[in-house]
């Protein structure tokens, strides 16, 4: 496992204008979560402040300065890459900053608010089967870059190292040095699997006793955008399912109450999967409070509401 670490490498060049202010976002303390749970802590890392809107900003930065650095993206190629919209949303307004071209492959079904952003940057989208998920997406993308790989570098976040790379170096060090290193737990969502796998091994050589919990939706029907339920899923090639000490799963609804609780008691609006995150860290809380254990719990929060709300989530139910 932490071998993985001895591949990194050297690292990106820093970028200036709005990439300069990719990362650095606040740990926030979600008070009314926890009024109950003495001794429990719960805070989260606010990537919907990250100019691109979510966490995939940092990824898709080391990405792109990867690929630039080694001349895979070279001038006159365009980036190619599978994504459920916020990834997507990241290497389109890179693109713009540096000069390239984005194609993006992802499910038809994606919200339109992802959709409209995507198009106001300049991506050009191919929308695949929603049927099929990001699995078809990947599917179509992998297709692409065989067929015509002279036109694109291929960035397939879901295996690149860079991934998790990003979190190894800027997420899991921030954690690090807004809890003082005194956390007792870190709680993250597979999707591709960079920000906990990076962060985790962050945490695990520097933080040793930190537990590491990971969770994905319960099916394989889910609506929890941007996580995976891996058993059914195409496996990212970046995962290390032996990395986390609790694997845990979380349900649709559960997420998505979650997300209208955090809106009315912390008046933070966050996307589904932050309201995932939430629910899991408060799982984790209570099972502590019950022992009269202590516990300082760090997730974090990929996006926020914006990009969901013509889907209603956040509105109360009949």
């Amino acid at each position: 496992m932490i071998s993985q670490t001895a591949a990194l490498g050297t690292s990106p060049r820093k970028s200036g204008g709005i990439l300069g202010l990719i990362g650095k976002t606040p740990l926030l303390r979600l008070s009314s979560l926890t009024a109950d749970l003495p001794g429990v802590t719960i805070e989260a890392k606010a990537e919907w402040r990250n100019p691109g809107g979510s966490v995939k900003d940092r990824p898709a930065l080391r990405i792109v300065e990867e690929a630039e650095g080694s001349g895979a993206l070279a001038p006159g190629k365009a980036l190619l890459d599978a994504t459920s919209g916020n990834t997507g949303i990241a290497y389109a307004l890179i693109g713009r900053t540096q000069g390239f071209p984005v194609t993006l492959c992802l499910p038809r079904n994606a919200s339109p608010e992802r959709l409209r952003i995507l198009r106001a940057l300049g991506a050009r989208l191919v929308l695949t089967d929603p049927l099929e998920g990001m699995d078809g997406a990947i599917r179509v993308a992998r297709q692409l870059a065989a067929e015509e790989g002279n036109r694109f570098y291929y960035a397939d976040q879901y295996s690149n190292p860079a991934n998790w790379r990003a979190h190894f170096e800027t997420t899991g060090v921030e954690i690090l040095e807004q809890t003082g290193g005194r956390l007792t737990h870190f709680v993250a969502g597979l999707g591709t699997t960079g920000t906990f796998v990076g962060v985790g091994l962050r945490l695990y050589e520097e933080a040793s006793t930190v537990r590491l919990v990971s969770f994905e939706p319960d099916s394989p029907l889910h609506g929890i955008e941007g996580l995976k339920f891996l058993a059914t899923s195409i496996p990212p090639a970046i995962y290390i399912p032996d990395l986390a000490d609790e694997q845990r799963r979380v349900t649709t609804e559960a997420a998505q109450a979650m997300a209208r609780r955090l809106a009315r008691e912390e008046g933070l609006l966050v996307g589904v999967s932050s309201g995932a995150a939430a629910a899991v860290a408060l799982e984790v809380g209570r099972e502590h409070a019950l022992r009269g254990e202590p516990a300082r719990i760090v997730t974090v929060f990929p996006d926020g509401a914006e990009k969901y709300l013509s889907e209603h989530l956040l509105e109360e139910g009949p």
